[in-house]
């Protein structure tokens, strides 16, 4: 999300609790005498405050922590966050503002350090849950946007029903005459209309998915004939499991793009361990010399983006890099229809 759209989403919402926390303020306390320009003062020090703990909050803490599952630890930054606007309240109020206009907003017996912090706990809240709120809205539009935007510009590139149709009239025509390339012309058939249509559900089946492995990882035997040398092995039972879409595909399309799959001394290998509850999947190849094997592209974003938005952190993804071989290892739960 670009920046001016994001301030003009804080905006709109400070906006919204500023007039109601006005009405709200300036109504009651003039009702009860209250000096108008003391209380504008005390509610400048106050707003101040609360912008100061929901920005450090949106683009500190939450980016930091919550963004990254580290919940133990998101916890503990709220609870500094909760002590550090009772420390910033207390040194505009209490310090500055004071030595300025000599009165004090809290009496002496309530300017105590524990009574304080814990008056002052309660108006915390609304700035970081506000700001967490935000942050967590934010980002969804953001997730939601990109997979749109993605989905669409595959829409653009071409019409799938006139591919398919021409697809299974290459088919048609070659089935008697050319048997084995009338097969290729039906497993790519399969894998555009895997990547086309299935792909667009949350979930697919794993014995489809493993198909579609097979499929593609086909047309690249297809391609190295001889030389070809990938060891692709599933273990397990496999029947009405369902794993999220497109994910093993991003892992075997990194082996075949980066490493090397035509050493018959070091084939890469490519291995699926089912069981009732996990899938693991475990990848080892031979790094090209051309190649700079990185675990950080935005493919890889993408993956973990999605991995720890559909299971949290009930999974796990590492990437190990013995030179000149790369490895990976994914485990994540099976969803049972």
């Amino acid at each position: 999300m670009n920046i001016k759209k994001e301030w003009t989403y804080h905006g709109l919402l400070a906006l919204l609790l500023l007039a109601l926390q006005l009405l709200q303020v300036f109504v009651l306390k003039e009702k009860q005498g209250f000096f108008k320009l003391q209380s504008l003062l005390l509610e400048t020090t106050f707003y101040s405050t609360c912008i100061i703990i929901y920005f450090i909050n949106f683009k500190i803490v939450c980016p930091y922590y919550l963004k990254r599952i580290k919940i133990a630890q998101f916890l503990i930054a709220l609870v500094v966050l909760f002590l550090l606007f009772a420390g910033i309240r207390y040194l505009l109020e209490e310090v500055i503002l004071f030595n300025i206009t000599g009165f004090h907003n809290y009496y002496e017996k309530t300017r105590k350090v524990g009574f304080y912090i814990l008056d002052n706990s309660y108006y915390a809240i609304k700035p970081i849950l506000y700001s967490t709120l935000a942050y967590l809205a934010i980002k969804l539009m953001e997730t939601n946007n990109h997979n749109k935007a993605e989905l669409d510009h595959l829409k653009s590139q071409i019409s799938p029903h006139f591919l398919f149709n021409t697809l299974n009239a290459f088919y048609v025509e070659l089935i008697d005459d050319k048997p084995e390339t009338a097969k290729d012309i039906h497993k790519l058939s399969e894998l555009l209309r895997y990547v086309t249509y299935d792909s667009q559900k949350d979930f697919v089946f794993l014995f489809n998915d493993i198909k579609f492995l097979e499929d593609y990882i086909h047309f690249f035997k297809k391609r190295f004939e001889n030389e070809f040398s990938v060891d692709f092995k599933v273990s397990g039972r496999v029947h009405n499991q369902q794993i999220p879409a497109l994910v093993l595909i991003h892992f075997i399309e990194n082996l075949f793009k980066h490493g090397v799959v035509n050493d018959k001394n070091n084939p890469a290998t490519i291995n699926l361990f089912i069981d009732e509850d996990f899938i693991i999947l475990k990848t080892r190849n031979k790094i090209l010399t051309s190649e700079k094997f990185m675990a950080s592209g935005i493919g890889t974003k993408n993956v973990k983006r999605r991995l720890s938005t559909l299971f949290s952190s009930n999974y796990e993804l590492v990437y190990t890099n013995d030179t000149p071989y790369f490895n990976t290892h994914l485990k994540m739960p099976l969803w049972k229809k």
